[in-house]
């Protein structure tokens, strides 16, 4: 059977199993190679992970190296479409079969589960899972590294049983710009209405720190945290031409909203905590960067320039550099800005790294965008995170 991609509006509507699983095994044997030393010099690595939100993008490369640098004890957490008859399954479904699988090879304890994560029942089947996992290992059921990455369009609130729907747009005006098609490199006009109220009260709802507050008081109340647990989530701030559809839209508002739910988790649990932190990510390619208007065209141009400095990581790369140097260095210390924040997209950031991409993208034209971006980049990255165009499967 040949599975192409089906692809509409920027969003890749199926995925291919063997090609997710070859692209787990990257990653793993990447995650072996970077922190597998780091392991053997400190005592501060985690052993026991729980991680919400784990089947792709940043959230499935926490768990890599979490299970394969560091050989700690993984349970994970998404919600995912298994195959039918009809269709394919999501790319997470293949890629949580994948890590199970693997991690049995390696004799590593893994328990992935599937279900709705802002639920309170899946909360407790997962404190339940963590109990079992650690039972099954012979280690204290105490979870070292806590990571929430959860990232989905809608929200039931299990306090009062409401759906709540995000938006992505901006706040007080009008958005107008251009957006870039990666699958064929043209551009169209897009222009986004600003948000109602109601549609940013929804967006952080769903997308904010609530659900994450809610987690940390599930896993304290099942006695599960103790005063080795890091806790981490992601964020992602970019330039300040992204701003008025990112950071100062309603996607910002929700991410204001999740670094004041790690204040309030930090006082909280101060006494059963190591601690709480957000971590600015870099910019890359995940099913939701692909349809938000202008970031594609940064993107292809953040690449090209990274790529040609040498600075170029990707989700696995981020998370082990997150890992390495960050959250479980020999010292214990974590290294912050001024608000509190993990900084690993402290290399994207870099003056002259935006100064080339700004320079670049000022530049770019319908006909030299293959050859002044990185889109063919950008395009490999998006296939390949559902399972397309992974080298070494036969399609």
């Amino acid at each position: 059977m040949s599975i192409k991609p089906m692809i509409r509006n920027n969003i890749c509507l199926n995925a291919h199993p063997q090609g997710c699983a070859a692209g787990v095994l990257k990653q793993i044997e990447y995650a072996k190679k970077h922190l597998s030393a780091a392991e053997a010099a400190q005592n501060t690595a985690p052993k026991l992970a729980l991680i919400v939100g784990c089947s792709v993008g940043y959230g499935l490369a926490s768990r890599i190296c979490a299970g394969f640098g560091y050989g700690a004890v993984t349970v994970g957490l998404s919600f995912e479409n298994e195959p039918s008859e009809k269709r394919t399954g999501t790319p997470g479904f293949y890629n949580n079969e994948a890590f199970d699988k693997e991690a049995a090879k390696a004799g590593h304890i893994s328990i992935s589960l599937n279900g709705d994560a802002f639920s309170n029942e899946m909360k407790s089947k997962t404190a339940e899972a963590v109990k079992q996992a650690a039972a099954k290992a012979g280690i204290p059921a105490k979870i070292d590294l806590f990571v929430y990455s959860l990232a989905s369009p809608v929200r039931t609130d299990p306090k009062d049983g409401v759906m709540y729907r995000s938006a992505i747009k901006p706040i007080g005006a009008a958005f107008s710009g251009k957006t870039l098609n990666m699958m064929d490199g043209t551009f169209s006009p897009t222009e986004v209405e600003p948000a109602t109220e109601e549609e940013i009260f929804n967006t952080v709802k769903v997308m904010g720190g609530e659900d994450w507050e809610l987690w940390m008081d599930a896993l304290e109340n099942k006695g599960l945290l103790s005063p080795q647990t890091k806790a981490v989530a992601y964020t992602y701030i970019g330039p300040e031409s992204s701003w008025a559809i990112y950071k100062n839209g309603t996607i910002g508002k929700a991410k204001e909203d999740l670094e004041r739910a790690c204040r309030e988790i930090n006082k909280k649990h101060a006494s059963k905590i190591n601690g709480a932190w957000v971590s600015v990510n870099k910019a890359l390619v995940t099913r939701s960067s692909a349809v938000i208007p202008t970031i594609p065209l940064y993107i292809t141009c953040l690449f090209k320039v990274m790529k040609g400095m040498g600075l170029h990581e990707g989700c696995i790369e981020q998370i082990a550099r997150l890992y390495r140097d960050c959250l479980f260095t020999a010292g214990g210390n974590v290294p912050v800005d001024n608000e509190n924040r993990i900084r690993i997209d402290d290399w994207e950031m870099r003056d002259d790294v935006q100064k080339a991409v700004a320079k670049r993208m000022e530049m770019i034209t319908p006909e030299n965008v293959f050859e002044e971006t990185d889109i063919n980049g950008f395009r490999h990255d998006f296939l390949e995170a559902h399972g397309f165009d992974v080298e070494g499967v036969q399609y």
